[in-house]
């Protein structure tokens, strides 16, 4: 059995964008995931990801826009193909989400909490983030944005839940308690 505390957490943050905005949070995303040492990330558009991609990973960061309150079929289509022989293969592994929307009300958490039911069918173990990161901007179902990142508190958002997901594996899987979230240092609005 491998020692995971001896290598580098793998995260995945994988995407699909149609006009750029998704593509620019998870490059935000993947920008997070990398401010942890020893992490190792893989950016990829869903339609580069493969089922190696998904099994190499410790933990991944999914993302799509929002279409008509819900996953763009590209995503789910993924879903339903590349990872449905992977079903239980993948059981354990970190989750979260984030999503993209035409406009203030335009259903990104409820495209976020439709990627996470997808993870926890597959038995993946998913997170809300109860930080603030701007005046009444949160992240408890995922990274959202009206359109692509304009400001620093969306900006933050992804890259936190980047973070986040990193800080749980390495907790969990890399056995790495310094990184445990729970005793963050970064500011919190709150704090």
């Amino acid at each position: 059995m491998e020692n995971n505390a001896s290598r580098a957490a793998r995260i995945l943050v994988m995407y699909y964008s149609e006009r750029g905005n998704t593509k620019q949070m998870a490059e935000l995303v993947a920008e997070g995931a990398r401010s942890v040492p020893d992490t190792e990330v893989r950016l990829k558009s869903v339609d580069d990801t493969t089922a190696d991609d998904l099994v190499w990973c410790d933990g991944v960061a999914v993302g799509s826009p929002t279409h008509m309150g819900t996953i763009a079929w590209q995503m789910k289509k993924w879903w339903d193909t590349v990872a449905q022989p992977l079903w239980y293969s993948i059981e354990g592994k970190i989750g979260c989400a984030f999503s993209s929307s035409g406009g203030n009300g335009g259903g990104s958490e409820l495209t976020c909490l439709a990627l996470q039911i997808v993870l926890m069918n597959y038995g993946l173990l998913v997170f809300g983030i109860p930080d603030y990161v701007a005046p009444g901007q949160t992240l408890h179902y995922g990274a959202i944005c009206a359109g692509k990142p304009r400001n620093d508190g969306e900006r933050e958002a992804c890259r936190r839940l980047g973070r986040r997901l990193t800080e749980w594996v390495q907790t969990f899987v890399c056995s790495r308690p310094e990184h445990d979230p729970r005793k963050a240092t970064y500011k919190r609005l709150f704090d």
